[in-house]
């Protein structure tokens, strides 16, 4: 677990940047950045000059922490985040969050580019994350626990917290569309599911699946934040339309729903 001076010294180190008080947290997913371009009065820190910062390598991540005013409420964002899958370890995958809580943010709203299972849903929607299924064993708390961040064993059952997602609907529903609502199930990566284990992870019970946000929202959770998770459907799973997956699809599916996720975001952060 991360160590209480490698977290305040990266604090520290961001509140020389700024001169106001985060409000918001927000994890932009793959293609999902163009987000912090909506961001007001915007200090923009690349997280290779941020001490104790990694630097993601995955297509679509800008690796810039980005902080201003979003509908008027001061946000920490996120441009692009760490993957298990570059090979970086659950404490650096998740420090960010630990950071984000340390500078006094409450509310974390975490995003990705994830493929759909169920057969339902289709590209381009956009899902409320109601619950998640850790399918690789992993886990960003194993290890010795620091009391002074959150408890040893931190309850899960509301995760995903059930006001923001009350809050998000209705946004949604004001502006003319509706969300899906599933459950989230993350892959180690990076390649992507059979499609046995597409049918595998069905059976289970998810109802998309993708290679980010638990370790996250399990470390926000962990810090006591209460957590939103969002999700955009950029493509069905292997083996549903027997065609193949790349990673362009996403991007490119992302770049097509961004005016819809941008105004969902910007609506729920105004009403938080």
């Amino acid at each position: 677990m991360q160590s209480l001076e490698q977290i305040n010294e990266t604090k520290d180190y961001i509140l020389t940047k700024i001169d106001v008080q985060p409000a918001v947290g927000l994890i932009l997913g793959s293609g999902l950045g163009t987000l912090a371009d909506e961001i007001e009065e915007a200090v923009v820190i690349p997280y290779t000059d941020i001490p104790n910062f990694a630097k993601s390598g995955a297509i679509g991540h800008a690796n810039e922490l980005v902080i201003g005013k979003l509908e008027g409420k001061v946000v920490v964002a996120m441009k692009g985040r760490f993957h298990y899958y570059e090979g970086f370890t659950m404490d650096e995958v998740t420090f960010p969050v630990r950071v984000m809580k340390a500078l006094g943010i409450q509310q974390l709203i975490v995003t990705n580019a994830c493929g759909a299972v169920n057969k339902d849903f289709k590209p381009g929607d956009l899902m409320l994350i109601e619950d998640h299924i850790n399918l690789t064993g992993q886990n960003p708390l194993i290890g010795p626990n620091n009391d002074a961040l959150g408890t040893r064993f931190p309850d899960m059952s509301n995760l995903y917290n059930d006001e923001l997602r009350q809050l998000a609907s209705e946004v949604a529903e004001k502006q003319g569309f509706g969300l899906q609502s599933g459950v989230y199930a993350w892959w180690s990566g990076p390649t992507y599911e059979t499609p046995a284990e597409i049918r595998m992870i069905r059976t289970l019970g998810a109802d998309a699946v993708g290679m980010s946000t638990v370790p996250e929202a399990i470390v926000a959770r962990h810090s006591s934040m209460r957590v939103l998770g969002i999700s955009c459907l950029t493509n069905m799973a292997a083996g549903i339309l027997n065609q193949p997956l790349n990673h362009q699809e996403v991007i490119d599916v992302a770049a097509q729903v961004n005016k819809k996720f941008t105004g969902l975001i910007k609506g729920v952060v105004s009403a938080m």
